[in-house]
């Protein structure tokens, strides 16, 4: 037997349950099929948990600091791990609820938990049923990346999933891995007590940013305590009597890292390995990313795919942009693509990254002329008041054109005031729209006004 639907979603993540509000808001009966946990990765191991803990160690960081401010806490400060990762976990069921309860408002929404995999073309069999529909939509996500490192499977290790309902704070924490992941968690655990080690097999920490940018995150991260061993080539893992052994090979130092726990985070990976899309025809690249075209349809017809197992973005907003592209073509006529979208994101280190566009270094690959302003944030007034002055603010602009290219705002509100650029890019406005701007004092964006007015011929 075989149930019809006049649509079939595949996840519940960030993009598939506002598409299923869209669909069955038109009358339209949607099948929406989850194996896991409603509300994918942002909401269960992703954005909504790790920020949580990003500010319980934040708050430590301020109490291990009040005395700059003029504050006695009466002794040092105790982390409670427990409360710690049970706010987190409030978090992760409050937002899965609301999730859920959303999808249960939905008149003519079927939602379905199990195993789903294609059999043909829009045809798909979970819980032994066969479901059809005129229009599939793959929103299946994506989970952490586990590398065949020598000794991977012969050692108990970390990922961003397993590691944040940790209970007690480990003594030696060595994060493999310096890019977003590894960082935010590296910082946070090192605020909480832990001792950290960051270990990176490239010469640089976030090594698709400008070298600016990496070299001032290191030296920040360093200042609290971190010890960052880069270059390391030849990464191995072993049991050792402490907990674990990581074999760093670096240029230079100790050839071996001994911790209580490693956390693996080395990139994320598609959730596409046993969807049986060659069945319906959809293709994948050789990471395993669904290809997809500028409006997200796949190779098969009637099926597009949505989030991170696209490719064409990791973070929870692309997610969101994706489904607003795909709603807006199919049901309301518009003509919206990927490639007319402005890449914006933070990463959440303290003080966090906001970037837009092009990275100063892409700009000049392009070969264009430019104009480059760079200020940093101990002239940022709202920084220096809140004593948090390490970073900078940089944007990048074409000079022909006078458009902007992209910028980096790695400081205190650095993720906020990026929208100031962000928007104005999206205008499609020029630098001069920016410049004569009359933003707020005292803030941090009360800047980027000058800093376009600063801007000078790329040397």
């Amino acid at each position: 037997m075989t149930r019809s639907f006049d649509a079939i979603i595949v996840g519940a993540g960030q993009a598939g349950p506002a598409l299923a509000g869209r669909l069955t808001g038109l009358g339209k009966t949607v099948a929406i099929i989850e194996r896991h946990l409603v509300g994918g990765t942002c909401v269960n191991t992703g954005c909504k948990p790790t920020k949580t803990l990003v500010a319980s160690a934040s708050a430590a960081r301020f109490a291990q600091r009040g005395a700059e401010y003029g504050i006695g806490i009466g002794g040092p400060i105790s982390i409670d791990m427990p409360v710690v990762a049970a706010r987190a976990q409030k978090v992760i069921l409050d937002s899965r609820k609301g999730n859920e309860d959303w999808l249960a408002s939905m008149p003519g929404l079927t939602l379905i938990r199990g195993h789903a995999r294609f059999t043909g073309p829009r045809q798909i069999e979970v819980n032994g049923e066969t479901l059809q529909a005129p229009q599939v939509f793959l929103n299946v996500g994506g989970r952490a990346n586990v590398p065949d490192f020598p000794g991977v499977d012969k050692v108990d290790y970390l990922t961003n999933s397993t590691i944040i309902p940790l209970q007690a704070v480990p003594d030696h924490l060595v994060v493999v891995g310096g890019s977003y992941i590894g960082l935010e968690f590296a910082q946070m655990f090192r605020r909480f007590g832990a001792q950290v080690t960051i270990v990176e097999k490239n010469a640089r920490l976030v090594g698709h940013e400008d070298e600016d940018v990496s070299a001032e995150i290191r030296a920040f991260l360093e200042a609290e305590g971190i010890a960052v061993r880069t270059d390391a080539c030849c990464i191995t893992l072993a049991r050792h009597e402490r907990g674990v052994k990581v074999g760093v090979d670096c240029t230079e130092g100790a050839p071996e890292v001994v911790g209580t726990h490693v956390l693996l985070a080395v990139g994320r990976r598609p959730n596409t390995d046993d969807l049986g899309l060659d069945k319906a025809g959809v293709e994948m690249d050789d990471r395993g990313y669904i290809k997809v075209d500028d409006f997200l349809e796949t190779s098969a017809k009637g099926v597009w795919a949505m989030g991170d197992c696209n490719g064409k973005g990791a973070f929870t907003h692309t997610a969101w942009n994706d489904y607003e592209i795909v709603a807006a073509n199919l049901l309301d006529g518009a003509n919206r693509k990927v490639s007319d979208r402005i890449l914006g994101y933070a990463l959440y280190v303290d003080p966090p990254l906001g970037r837009v566009g092009m990275t100063e270094t892409q700009a000049r690959q392009s070969g264009r002329p430019l104009l480059v302003s760079k200020r940093p944030m101990t002239r940022v007034g709202r920084a220096v008041e809140k004593a948090e002055t390490w970073g900078f603010m940089k944007v990048v602009a074409d000079a022909e054109t006078k458009k902007i290219l992209g910028a980096a705002i790695l400081g205190t509100g650095g993720d906020e005031a990026i929208h100031g650029i962000l928007d104005m890019m999206n205008a499609d406005a020029s630098i001069g729209t920016l410049q004569w701007a009359v933003p707020i004092h005292p803030t941090v964006s009360e800047l980027i006004p000058t800093l376009v007015g600063d801007l000078k011929p790329a040397d």
